[in-house]
Formats: C-alpha cells, structure tokens, sequence
C-alpha cells in the first residue's frame, strides 16, 4: 500500500508542477498577444488558460475526491472532478465568444501584427508546454491521460502559431492571424461541447459508456434460482468509478449458504467493470418487496 501511495502523490507532484508552469506562461501569453496584436496568440493563450484551469482543478481535487466519505457526501468527493469540469467548460464557452467577437471583424480589416514577437512567443509556447508534456508523460491516472493529452494540444497549437508567424515575417498577409484564431477558437467550442455532454450525462447518472446493462441483467436472470431481477440501477460518480444495485426475487425454499452463492456468481458477473459500489437486495417469492408496494411495477 505505501508503494502506491507513494505513486500517486507523485503523479499529483507533476499536477501540480505543470499547472504553475502553464498558469504563469498563460499570463505571459495573454500580455505577450496584447503586445504583438496577436488575435491567434490571444486564442491560444486562452487554449492554454483552460488547460492551467483543468490542471487547477485536477490538481486540487485530485487531493479533494480523495478525501472518501463523510457524513456529508456518502459517496465521497468524486462527483467534485464533474462540477470542476462543469465550471472550466463554462468559463472555455466564454472565453471564445469573446475571441470569436474580436476575430471576425478583423477579417475584413486585419491588422498587421508583430511577428518577431509571435516568433519568439510560439517559441517560448513550445518550450514551455513541451516540458510541462514530458512532466506528465508517466502518469497513470485517467487525469493524468487526459491532461498529457491536453498539452500536446499546446504544442500544436504553438506549432502552427509558429509557422503563421513565420509566413507572417516574411509575406504581408495579416489576414492570416485572425484565420488561425478562428480555427483555435472553433476547436477548443468543438472540444467544450462534446466535454459538456460526457459530463452532463454522468450529472443524468447515465449508464457509464462501454457498459451494457441489459446484457448485465440477462447474466443475473440467468443463475440458477434467480427467479427475476428489478431496480437494477448502474451509475458512475465521476466517468471511472461506478456504482451498481439491484434486487433479486429468489424462491422461498432457499437456504443462506444458496443465496451466497447467488450473490458471489452477481459478483463474477459485474467483477469486470470498476465499480466502488455494489448492493445487492435479495427478496424471497413470497415476500412482498417493500418498493414493490410504493410503486407497482
């Protein structure tokens, strides 16, 4: 156990590292985009803040859904990683409205922005994201995965400031500049939106994806002496870890060692999907199920 703690304050060490390193150089993009009248620069730094933001969040509340259950939150802290994505996408959606209000006026008349300045700036872009990449490259967590992935976005998005600047420096095509910005802007929409709908359905307690509950329930009907199953009900508290919960009808002859056996073959059955947890209602024929009689199925 002191082993994998260990791991994971690491992977949360890199969190961390990576978000300054991202959050400082976003501030810097931002002054840097002012100075150069840069509309990609500015979009780009905005890429870049909604990351350092999901970085901030990830990192606080890789510390905070750790805390596990309290008398509060039953279920301890994991739906927190689902509110925190729910404030970066709104704060993403806003941010590019504003780009998108800024860049497309500047279509019909650009202005021409300082290259040298975006040169050493999308330099200065790859460098940073570049080491905040290799910084979280070994990180095992989902969020780790997710958030490498994010910063490779960067330095792509970098890579193509560099080569519009470079193009910039040496052809009067100021056009170009809020061209690139749009099409930043419209990826990071593109990215919030689909983001939004994963994390709004697991909000809708959404049967996690790749997880087929109607061939989870045919498995259970079909053990030995389950006569049938109800208020089967599979959830996820943050798009990793689920919860299961179902009520099973057995006949009234059976003995406890037979409904153990049922409940341990249930267990094979879900031991697959990663779940924290499982409740499992045992009902006899005859009993009349307490819900039953609330609700008449």
């Amino acid at each position: 156990m002191g082993h994998h703690h260990h791991h994971h304050d690491h992977s949360n060490g890199n969190i961390r590292t990576a978000f300054f390193l991202n959050f400082f150089f976003t501030i810097i993009e931002i002054i840097g985009g002012l100075l150069t009248n840069s509309m990609a620069i500015l979009s780009d730094a905005l890429h870049d803040l909604g990351d350092s933001l999901s970085l901030g969040l990830a990192w606080f509340l890789e510390k905070y859904s750790k805390k596990g259950h309290d008398e509060k939150y039953s279920f301890g802290y994991r739906r927190f990683s689902l509110l925190a994505a729910l404030i970066n996408s709104v704060v993403l959606v806003i941010g590019s409205v504003f780009i998108l209000t800024e860049a497309v006026p500047r279509l019909l008349n650009p202005e021409s922005p300082n290259a040298a300045g975006m040169i050493l700036l999308a330099v200065l872009g790859i460098v940073v994201n570049g080491a905040a990449v290799v910084k979280m490259k070994d990180g095992e967590s989902m969020n780790a995965k997710v958030i490498s992935w994010h910063l490779l976005e960067d330095v792509l998005g970098w890579v193509a400031v560099l080569i519009v600047s470079i193009v910039l420096f040496f052809v009067d095509l100021p056009i170009l500049d809020p061209l690139l910005s749009i099409g930043i802007t419209l990826y990071i929409l593109y990215n919030v939106i689909m983001n939004l709908k994963k994390t709004m359905e697991l909000f809708l307690e959404r049967v996690p994806d790749g997880i087929q509950l109607d061939d989870i329930k045919q498995r259970i009907e079909q053990i030995d002496n389950v006569l049938s199953i109800h208020h089967t009900h599979l959830w996820s508290l943050d798009g990793e870890h689920h919860a299961f919960s179902t009520h099973i009808i057995v006949p009234d002859h059976m003995q406890k060692d037979d409904v153990c056996t049922i409940k341990s073959q249930v267990n094979k059955i879900i031991r697959d999907i990663h779940l924290d947890h499982v409740t499992i209602e045992i009902e006899y024929e005859s009993e009349e199920c307490s819900v039953n009689q609330v609700h008449h199925h």
